[in-house]
């Protein structure tokens, strides 16, 4: 299982910077430089719990690791599309297949405690199983 502290580590490991900064659009952001140069910024007036910053976390490095950029003036599928890539990438790496499955094997039945268990929010954890179980992210569609 991926913790905050794997995160941060991968993230030096790669070469991606992270950063602490008061943000006032958004919670967190990835940036990508013109030399290829990524890094993330999180706005810790905007995480209230370990969780929120795993999720954040692991979300802004699926941006810099699948090349998922876009700017402002982005189509609304474009953005989705790229934001799907960052959430699918963060899936994969916090909350992998096998380790679901054992979770759920071991009793772990219930979103929250599968989020509790995998340190992540209720919201990641049912696009997580959402993603596992249905192939998509499409939480709207599944209960």
């Amino acid at each position: 299982m991926t913790d905050l502290l794997d995160l941060y580590n991968y993230a030096e490991e790669r070469g991606t910077g992270v950063y602490w900064f008061t943000l006032e659009y958004a919670e967190s952001l990835s940036y990508c430089d013109p030399d290829g140069d990524c890094f993330v910024a999180l706005d810790p007036g905007h995480l209230y719990t370990l969780a929120e910053e795993k999720v954040k976390l692991s979300h802004e490095l699926g941006h810099c690791e699948t090349g998922s950029f876009y700017n402002r003036y982005a189509a609304c599928e474009v953005r989705e599309k790229h934001e799907n890539r960052a959430d699918k990438w963060a899936i994969e790496r916090v909350v992998g297949r096998e380790e679901l499955n054992a979770a759920v094997a071991s009793g772990h039945t219930e979103l929250w405690d599968l989020a509790d268990f995998f340190g992540v929010t209720e919201e990641f954890m049912r696009k997580a199983v959402c993603w596992y179980k249905n192939g998509n992210l499409a939480t709207e569609y599944y209960p």
